[in-house]
């Protein structure tokens, strides 16, 4: 069996001032169907982490073939979101990719670099990066760390299952790993630079 995808579309986008940064156009689609889309063009299980209610969300994945799991306790941070979907994954997955939602520049090519990678290393963790090396995202976990995927709390994410481990850093182009955009204003200056 090959990695599953973990697509993280929990969060509350607060610093959005109002507005669903996963809905957010990107050349010409919500962020959130954009990513999901890409995941998908791997060939590999996805499945999509939703806050309760959230049917603008809901409605940007409609008809799109992956798993849905709603996050009761989402507000508690990225830390259940990471547990409720590790829990969702295909039991006999050799790992997860965890992809947060908001990386506007991460393309379906990207994802399949970063499982070609695993599949040559099933049990080493891999961490895109931008090409001058900063870590980004998406990290491959392989499935010895998946118990401990299971346990998080909290919103650090899986900083501390990262701790120890012996990283392997993937380098994307550009700055696809770290282009993360939580403002509006920085979606306006994102949007003024690449035409998107």
């Amino acid at each position: 069996m090959t990695a599953a995808i973990l697509l993280l579309a929990a969060g509350a986008s607060r610093r959005m001032r109002g507005a669903d940064k996963l809905l957010q156009p990107v050349a010409g689609e919500a962020l959130l169907r954009r990513q999901a889309r890409a995941a998908l063009a791997t060939g590999v299980p996805v499945a999509v982490t939703l806050p309760p209610g959230a049917a603008g969300r809901r409605g940007a994945l409609e008809g799109l073939s992956l798993r849905r799991v709603e996050v009761a306790d989402a507000a508690e941070g990225m830390g259940a979101s990471i547990r409720a979907g590790v829990a969702a994954l295909p039991a006999e997955a050799s790992g997860v990719l965890i992809l947060p939602g908001d990386l506007p520049e991460i393309e379906a090519g990207d994802l399949a670099v970063m499982l070609a990678r695993h599949a040559q290393a099933p049990g080493v963790v891999l961490r895109a990066a931008a090409q001058d090396g900063r870590p980004g995202h998406p990290v491959v976990f392989p499935a010895r760390l998946l118990p401990a995927l299971r346990r998080l709390s909290g919103d650090a994410g899986a900083r501390l299952v990262l701790a120890g481990e012996a990283v392997v850093a993937v380098a994307l182009p550009g700055e696809r790993a770290t282009t993360d955009l939580d403002t509006p204003e920085a979606w306006a200056e994102w949007r003024a630079n690449t035409g998107l």
